[in-house]
This record gives structure tokens, sequence and C-alpha cells, in this order.
């Protein structure tokens, strides 16, 4: 019988479609399971065959749990705000909500083509007004909190005001921006203006000076991960480092609660460690220097304040505000060069170069507070103004960047054998260096120095012990139109949070998406985006008059704001009133399987979990974590294609003549190779872009022969594979089976279409068990206990499998059992029903199909799964190898019941047992049962 996958697949959708099949109830005693895809940002080239890999694989754990009997909320959504909508946008004067829109019609076209499992009806958009209502009023909880750190949790801002009423900053442990004083007298006595300024320094988000990644030509601070090689990733525009106003999430608040958190999550180790890394844990020690000839202090962090008497000069970060004070006139023009070389890169990149150590002398020095020695202070931009102080004490012998600098720049090294781990190893073998022992830390072990120079430190009263963390608090504005506005507006020049019954603060049509002449963000362009304060709506800009109407904040939210946060309103989507509803967020908890990218690990995943755990704090949900369980899929890789082109010319010479000339290897579209060669169609190449239409080749007996590579599948690279072909030509089911059957879930792997043929002639194989001919047949005769232990094989490992994640092995036990079940022509109900379950989350529209086929009027999807019966797979007969004297002579089948000596009875029985032994007894006979029998005679 003809397999119409086409027919059959656009049947099944529209009834899944019509019939909301996956539609998730709220109210059910069911135990519920909540399985989850990294939010898909909807780019304009749509999807390609790499993008479904992770969708697939959650679809298949959201069925079976289906099957399993679990109430399963499977939803999707999109990530819709973003720089790739609106640089579109600056290009043609196209509304990124048109380009948004469009792309997402497309996204959403591709992903009911595959067929899974979402439930449409809880959809979410970030770029919505309904959805980003809910970010900004997150914005506004966390503007009105702050962090105690005797609670070790975030509370409203009002019981900080409270303590201030009372006892002013007495008693006070809190994270903030700087150190404070005042008692309650002087709080009660400030201004509003004051006291505003003043709580600033505790909110959660804030407004602060803060060094940022600046692209002028994109008109927005950036990311670090959207700049590569000190560019912006889209563009390819310089990229500098900038002192700007930005609003702030105060994450470093969460540090310790994120490192700790991470121990009770299921979660790749390498995106573990990643976060780890990122948050930086480190304990060490505050130490203060005097600057000669000035009243400033430098202050550093240290980890090895026992290294103290081996450190021989300073290094500040080239933001650190001291270098402006503490810089001679005769180092000046260095410093200010040096300053201006320095913008231009990251931090990332800063971090990164641990070879290249360059900097400048400020003219002045530091005093070593033990040793008494003057220490030159240099900046350079191995030295961040983010992490610790901003400044180093430089301990030359004992770490490497501050040896190469000390070579570089000719300066003292002082080894410091102090403890006994010194001793050993820990230091540099400089010949130049001087060996410096102090009496009292000689001989100690790590600890016990650290311990007895930081009780030093304190006792001389220039620092203290403490503990230290990497991770900065998050920026949290951009200078660009297309996302969430910020629910502030300003009044004698400081930020108020809009009412929330004011939500949303919905962004303003503007004519352009560029900055204002005066340099302000695009939302600068607005005519109607003042606040009134008295009437409480948003007003032309013309009627500001900083009395009664003020100006709203021009910066809006970055791209992680919305999706921090995405799995929670997926639980109750259309609440109006309130992010979520608790019993809904108590009833759905924590995502049980999250399957996305391990690119996020340091940006979504850790501002997600900070949310959470602020809610948590503040009383809106009661998990500590969003996600238990992460999978990091593995990429989908593209087969490229390059040409070879002669430098300077517009010819273009086959890849194994190309070692003869200078060229430079260009990607081609690998739609323009003659079938499944590596043959260019150098017509169709010509007419592919204008700049090829004159090309000229050189080939070799008579062909142009590309080269080829396997590398990321992507739209640049022109390698890329439609699923809307590959569906057109193989179905949805055929994709769905190859994707898991290509490899491991976690690893990548490359892309062949000629493998989908192997993966098709099963689905053909699997619905003519249930045909003969062209009739559809079913037996409803009992099966054999073969045909059952075929079944039951496949229930055993396909149930370890899905609940191992090992999708390919069960697609391999697909075939097996088919194939099986197709030699012994077994069309029987008892075994055809349960084997379409099985088969169903991997290719749920063939199932349909035959479940309907079989007689059934509703859908598979909540059939039970099969439950496995051992009985079936126990042997009946073991077919027994006999060896005499180490070499196997016969195989003899016996019953699975009989004892070990009975098998031996029968084997020293067996008439050709009888021809061996000649009349001779066995010197020894070991049967191990079920296995083998050993004779030795």
């Amino acid at each position: 019988m003809f397999y119409d996958h086409q027919q059959i697949e656009k049947k099944w959708q529209k009834y899944w479609e019509d019939n909301q099949t996956y539609k998730t109830s709220n109210n059910t005693d069911k135990p519920k399971f909540y399985v989850l895809d990294m939010f898909p940002y909807p780019s304009g080239a749509g999807l390609h065959v790499g993008h479904p890999l992770g969708y697939i694989a959650s679809d298949i754990y959201a069925r079976y749990k289906r099957h399993q009997g679990f109430n399963v909320l499977h939803p999707v959504g999109y990530d819709s705000f973003g720089l790739p909508a609106e640089q579109y946008a600056i290009q043609t004067g196209q509304h990124p909500a048109i380009t948004t829109e469009k792309n997402i019609n497309r996204y959403e076209e591709q992903l009911r083509k595959i067929g899974f499992s979402f439930d449409w009806s809880r959809e979410v958009r970030t770029s919505d007004a309904s959805y980003y209502k809910w970010t900004q009023w997150i914005f506004i909880e966390l503007y009105h909190s702050w962090y105690n750190k005797n609670t070790d949790k975030a509370e409203s801002i009002d019981t900080l005001i409270k303590h201030f009423e009372e006892k002013g900053t007495e008693g006070l442990n809190a994270n903030q921006n700087d150190e404070l004083s005042f008692t309650a007298e002087e709080w009660s006595s400030a201004s509003e203006i004051d006291k505003e300024d003043i709580l600033l320094n505790y909110r959660l988000s804030y407004r602060a000076d803060t060094t940022v990644n600046w692209c002028p030509a994109l008109g927005t601070v950036l990311a670090n991960d959207e700049i590569k090689d000190g560019k912006s990733e889209r563009g390819g525009f310089p990229v500098f480092q900038k002192k700007m106003m930005q609003w702030s999430m105060r994450i470093s608040a969460y540090s310790e609660r994120l490192l700790q958190g991470l121990s009770k999550l299921d979660w790749p180790q390498p995106l573990k460690d990643a976060q780890e890394y990122w948050i930086g844990k480190s304990q060490g020690a505050q130490v203060q220097f005097k600057v000669d000839g000035h009243d400033e202090i430098v202050e550093v962090f240290t980890t090895r304040p026992d290294t103290i008497f081996g450190a021989t000069f300073m290094v500040l970060a080239p933001e650190n505000p001291l270098v402006e004070t503490i810089t001679t006139d005769a180092q000046k023009v260095e410093v200010d060069t040096y300053i201006e070389e320095t913008s231009k890169k990251t931090e990332r990149d800063r971090m990164s170069d641990v070879k290249n150590v360059s900097g400048a002398f400020t003219g002045s020095y530091a005093i070593n507070p033990f040793s008494g020695a003057k220490m030159p202070i240099y900046i350079s931009d191995y030295v961040l103004m983010g992490y610790g102080t901003g400044a180093v004490m430089a301990v030359p012998a004992h770490d490497e960047r501050d040896h190469r600098f000390a070579k570089k720049f000719n300066l003292e090294i002082k080894k410091v054998v102090e403890t006994k781990e010194d001793v050993q190893e820990k230091s540099f073998d400089s010949k130049d260096s001087v060996c410096v022992n102090s009496d009292f830390l000689n001989g100690l072990s790590y600890n016990d120095a650290k311990s007895k120079i930081i009780s030093e430190i304190e006792n001389k009263g220039i620092g203290h012990g403490t503990t230290n963390y990497r991770q900065r608090d998050a920026i949290f504005s951009r200078q660009r139109y297309w996302g969430e506005p910020v629910p502030i507006y300003y009044k004698e020049g400081m930020p108020y949070t809009l009412p929330t019954s004011a939500l949303p603060l919905e962004l303003p049509e503007v004519e352009k998406y560029l900055p204002t002449e005066d340099g302000d963000p695009p939302l600068g362009n607005a005519k109607e985006f003042a606040w009134d304060e008295v009437n409480q709506k948003v007003v032309s800009t013309d009627l500001i008059d900083d009395k009664t109407i003020f100006p709203l904040e021009l910066s809006t939210m970055p791209g992680w704001a919305g999706s921090s946060w995405y799995f929670l309103r997926y639980m109750d989507p259309q609440n109006d009133g309130e992010f979520c509803a608790k019993k809904l967020s108590d009833y759905w908890g924590q995502v049980d399987l999250y399957i996305g990218g391990s690119e996020h690990a340091t940006g979504h995943l850790l501002y997600s979990r900070f949310w959470n755990m602020f809610l948590k704090d503040r009383g809106y949900i009661n998990h500590d974590e969003p996600f238990q369980k992460l999978i990091n899929q593995g990429m989908i890789l593209g087969m490229s294609a390059f040409v070879y082109r002669i430098d300077g010319t517009n010819q273009y010479v086959s890849k194994n003549l190309a070692g003869n000339y200078q060229t430079q290897q260009i990607h081609v579209d690998v739609s323009l190779l003659k079938g499944t060669s590596d043959e260019l169609d150098t017509e169709a190449f010509k007419a592919w872009r204008p700049d090829y239409a004159n090309a000229e080749f050189i080939l070799e007996d008579g062909k142009y022969i590309t080269d080829r590579e396997v590398e990321k599948m992507s739209k640049s690279k022109y390698n890329v594979v439609n699923p809307d072909d590959i569906c057109e030509e193989y179905g949805a089911d055929g994709l769905r089976l190859y994707e898991m059957f290509l490899g491991p879930l976690e690893q990548s792997k490359p892309w062949n279409t000629q493998g989908l043929s192997g993966v098709y002639s099963f689905l053909k194989k699997f619905w003519n068990l249930h045909f003969n001919g062209e009739t559809f047949e079913i037996s409803e005769e009992e099966p054999t206990k073969a045909e059952y232990k075929v079944l039951h094989t496949l229930i055993k490992k396909v149930v370890y499998d899905i609940e191992n994640f090992s999708f390919n092995t069960s697609v391999s036990s697909f075939m097996i059992a088919v194939n099986e079940l197709q030699k012994i022509k077994c069309n029987k109900r008892n075994i055809l029903e349960p084997l379409a379950v099985i088969i169903s989350p991997y290719a749920p529209h063939i199932c349909e199909e035959l479940w309907s086929l079989l007689g059934h009027d509703t859908s598979i999807e909540f059939e039970q799964f099969p439950v496995l019966n051992e009985d079936y797979l126990v042997e009946d007969e073991i077919e027994y190898p006999v060896s005499v004297n180490g070499k196997m002579k016969f195989k003899i089948s016996l019953s699975a019941q009989l004892s070990a000596k009975e098998v031996e009875d029968l084997v020293i029985s067996n008439e050709k047992m009888q021809q061996i032994l000649e009349g001779k007894t066995p010197k020894k006979i070991i049967v191990v049962p079920h296995r083998i029998v050993n004779i030795v005679i």
C-alpha cells in the first residue's frame, strides 16, 4: 500500500489544530511535567534543519510523558525584541513589528509542519505589550527592593527605609554601591531628592555610571557576546569602552546563592563550570596602599596577601578614577594615549589576551605597608575596573602576567619563599629575582600564612579579610528602539517608577530608528513620550515642564529582559491581573526538562536564575531554581562548498589546481553544485550574484571541482538545508527520525540528505506491516511468544533510551523490530497497536493514521505507554556451545529450566559427545548456566 506521507501529515496537523489536542489544562489531578525549549528568536532566514534538533528531542520526551499519564506543559513562544529587526528597520524603514510578525509567521508555519506537540494557546511574544507589561512590573519590583545580607534575601525597600528611620545605617548589612554612614536624625532631615539618591545606592535595579561597550555606528551599548574581535557581530562596526549612565541589575548580590545552587541542578558539568568561573568566587584580603606625595589610597584585593613582601609595583585599570589624580604632568600624554587605545578593546578581549602585556607609567609610587618600599604605579588593560577594586599589587615572581609585565618594563622581581608550598612550587625560576623571606611567615602552610598576614593587616588598620566575586552587576539598558521601554520618569534628575496601574508603558511610534541629533536614544524621536504625573498618563513631549509633566527614560531594556522569566508566563499566559497566579506557579513549579544551547551559560541561564531567586525572595513563587534538568543539544553541521578566486582577478581555479596560484577561498551556495557531486554548475554560479556574472574558470578534466568542509550550518556559509524541502520529500516523520538517528543528542554531527532514504524505507516497512497488498488487514489472533518477545524487547530498550535521552539508539531498535516482524509476517493487533504507541513520540503522524485505521476514534497521544513484561524475554531454550579441551565441537539446544547437573548429564549422553569420548571418562566438566559447557578429557 502506498505510504502517502504528505496527505497523512496534513490531515493530522489539521486534526491537532482543530481539536486542540495538545492544549494543556491547569485543572487536573494528574502529576505535572514541564518540558521547555530555549526561547527561539525569529530571524528572517527561517529554520534550517539544524534548528529543530533540540525541539524534536523535547517533543519526543513530552509525548512520552503524556503516554505515562502526566499533565505535560510543552509551550512555545518567541524572543521577539532585539537588534536584528531594528537594524533591518534602519536599512529599509520598515517598522520592526512588521518584520518580526512576518518572521514569527514563517517560524510557526515551519514548526507546525514538523508536527510538534506545542500548546499553541499559550504562545507568548516578548514584544507584545501584554507580555512586556509584566517584564516592566518585575523591573519595578526590583527597583523597590534591596538585598539584606542578614536575611540573605531581597526585601521591600520599605524595610530599608524603616531601618534608616530608626537607626540610620547603624547595624545595616546590605549589598550596595558605596559605603554610607548617617544617623536616623540625618535621614529624617534629608530632602526627598537626597533620600532618593541614597536609596539608589541599595536598589536591586539602579542607575549609575558604568563602563560599557559603545558602538557609535549602531548607536547602542552591546553585550560582550554581541562583539567579536573588537567589532559588533552585526555589521562589523568598531566598539569602544565608554563611561555612560546606565541602568544595572544587582545580580552581584546573588553571587553566593547562584554558586551554591549549582550543586542542586542536573545540568551538564561544563555548563556548571562556566557559571562557577563567571561568578568567580575568591577569598583573600582587601589592603590599602598609600600613594607617595598624595592623600589618595590605592585599595587592592588579593587572594595571596602572604606574598605582599614580594609586591614590587602596582597596576591600575585604565578606567580607575585614581589615574587622573595621581598621573604626573610628565606622564599625562603617555597615559592618555594608552587609555584611548584601551577604549577600543572589550573587556572580553582584555581578559583573553594573556600573552601580550602593555601599559603606561603614571609617574607616582605606592608605599608597601610592610616593607616601606616605593612601588611604581602603572596602568594596564589586563586589570579590569569591574573586578575587585580595579587595582592589583603585582608580585612578578608569583604571577605569570605580572612577571611578563615586570620583564617588559624592567621592574624588580622578588621571589618570596615563605610557605612550605612556596619552597616546592608557585615561583618562577628567574635568575634575576631576589629572594625575600619573612620571619613571621617562614615555614607556614598557605592557609596559616594567609590567616596570619590578614590578622596583621587588620591590626595595622590597612584592610581586612574578605570574599570577592568576579561577577559584576548586569547592565540593563540599551540605546536602541526595539525593546521594552523602561517604566521610569525623571523629576529633578531623580528616577521614579511609573505606577503599576499605568503599565504597560507601550513602545511609542518614531519616524527614525537612529539616535537623535543630540545623541539621545531613538526614543528621543518620539513625539508622545512624556509622563503626566497628575493624570498618570503618557502625553506629548512638547508638554514637558518638569513640574507636573516629566521626561521618560529613553533607553530600552536589553534582549535578556523578556527571556529571563518567560517560563513563568507560560504557566498563566492570559492573566492580566498578575504575571502568574501563585497556585499555578506552585503547581507547575520548576521546568523539569530544559533543552537548549550551551552558548547561553553565562547570559540567559544566569539571569533567569537570578530573577527566579528574586521572585522567590519576594514571595511570588516558591521554587528556588527555574530549570531542574538541562540538556545542551549538539549542532547539526552542514557540508560547505568553496571556490578559489585568483587574487586580483575574477578567475576561479578548480580545487586541485589552486595550489599553483595565490587564491582566496570563498563560500559558495551548495545548491549550485551538480546533484550530489562536488562539481560546480558554472553557469548557475555566474547567475547567482552580479559580481560573478563575468567569472572565468580554470577547470580540471573539463570540470570545476569545489572544496568541501563540514562546519556550522549557517545562512552566511550558504550550507543550510531547508526543513520544508525535507518534509516535502521524506515527510516530517522522516525528518524527526533522521535527526534523532544521526547520533547522540549532545554531540554535533554532519547532515547528509542521502541518509534520509534509510529512515524513509523504515517508515514504509512499518506502514506495510498493516497491509496485505492494497488491503488493510489486521489479525485478531493471539500473538506467539516470539512475536511478544520482539515487542517487549523493544519496550525495554525504548523506555531505557528515552529516559536516558539516547534517541538515536531507539530509532535503530525500531528498525530492528519492524524487520523482525516483517520476516515473521506479523500483523497481530496485540503487537501492532502497542508498536504504534511506542513509535508515536518519534513519528506521530504515521502512528496517528495507523491508530485510526486500527479502529480508534481518539488520538493516540494519550494512550498508556506499553508496560514491559519480562516473562516474554525469558528464553525457553538455550543453545549451549560444547568445547572439548578448549575447542568448540558442537552446539546443543536444551531447556532453559535445567539445572547445571541436568545439562551435564544430557551433554555427556549426547551421541556426538560419546563419539568424541571414545569410552574415556572426562577429567573435568564445567557448566556455565545459560552460556557454555567446557569438557577436559
